[in-house]
């Protein structure tokens, strides 16, 4: 019998390793991984090419009513091992992390029109199920009816550890007490937020990996998703 694919929805807080570990999820189970901000830097590239950017200078009104146009699409690539991203079926994968993407997708992030659009694509994407995405409000506002819903979560002076490490790696100077008011900061403006805040699903699972490895993060998930999976097998 085929297993039946699940969506797995990934929150938490900031600097707590949820891409990492949804993009290992989602390779290790073959699931597809919904990549919210690439999916941000494709309108920002259509944007672009179509000259509504200029100089720095965003035309908003542009850009939402030429949203009806993009169609954002993610498929796992066996070749490179991957997940590539399509923008209306063009691999758009490599020039979405060119530097002038970069530079302009900030302002693209901020329109709530936009948004909304890539929310009913991330929905869309979903249709089959065998996908994996994180986020702040994944599992309360985009996929309410996710099968996995983990909430990630560290001390904030193990998730400053983390960043202040990851920096000095880097060659950057940095002060920890600094690091740690910013994640602090962070907490507090991602959990006050009028729209979509950080919150804990009521259905959530809590992963504290202050004290975990990757290895350990993601063999915990395989075993939470594998579990689900066969909830609905027998369903």
């Amino acid at each position: 019998m085929t297993k039946k694919k699940i969506i797995i929805a990934i929150d938490g807080h900031s600097s707590c390793g949820k891409s990492t570990l949804a993009k290992s999820l989602a390779r290790e189970l073959g699931y597809i991984y919904i990549d919210s901000g690439a999916m941000y830097r494709v309108v920002t590239l259509y944007a672009l090419r179509k000259g509504w950017i200029k100089n720095g200078q965003l035309d908003r009104e542009r850009v939402i009513k030429g949203m009806k146009d993009i169609k954002i699409t993610f498929q796992w690539d066996e070749k490179t091992e991957k997940n590539t991203t399509f923008l209306n079926g063009e691999n758009v994968e490599d020039e979405i992390r060119q530097l002038e993407v970069s530079q302009n997708v900030s302002p693209i992030s901020t329109i709530s029109e936009v948004r909304h659009e890539l929310v009913k694509q991330q929905r869309e994407n979903s249709k089959n199920k065998g996908i994996v995405m994180d986020g702040r409000d994944i599992g309360t506002v985009v996929f309410p009816d996710a099968e996995l819903k983990i909430f990630m979560t560290a001390s904030p002076e193990i998730r400053a550890q983390r960043r202040f490490l990851e920096l000095k790696e880097k060659g950057l100077e940095v002060d920890f007490a600094e690091i740690l008011k910013n994640v602090e900061d962070r907490d507090s403006i991602d959990s006050g937020r009028e729209v979509s805040p950080l919150r804990k699903a009521d259905d959530a699972i809590v992963l504290d990996n202050s004290n975990l490895t990757r290895e350990q993060q993601l063999q915990w998930s395989l075993e939470r998703a594998k579990e689900k999976m066969e909830e609905e097998n027998e369903s």
